[in-house]
């Protein structure tokens, strides 16, 4: 007896997001938090999708956009230097410090 062809499983609905919600989202990542886990508080399947909401709302937001994201890695950097520079200085001081 020939076997029946089972029907293929219905694949799951896309999610669609509002603008909105992309807005905020990014937003949290602009805030410093880490893609992964702002996509697992939000729900989403995967962090590549935050990186290319971001790409898109700075594309939109044009050149200035651009410009103040360079600028917020150039000031991250520096201040991951002088933090460093701060750190060895008071290992300095406690050293220093010791001798007196």
């Amino acid at each position: 007896m020939p076997r029946k062809a089972t029907p293929p499983a219905p694949t799951p609905a896309r999610r669609k997001f509002t603008e909105e919600f992309r807005r905020e989202a990014v937003q949290m990542l602009l805030d410093g938090h880490t893609a992964t886990s702002v996509a697992q508080r939000l729900g989403l399947s995967d962090s590549a999708l935050l990186y290319k909401w971001k790409a898109r709302q700075l594309e939109h937001a044009g050149p200035i956009a651009s410009g103040l994201e360079d600028r917020v890695k150039q000031l991250e950097a520096e201040l991951l230097r002088v933090t460093r520079e701060r750190d060895v200085l008071k290992k300095a001081l406690a050293i220093f410090g010791r001798n007196e």
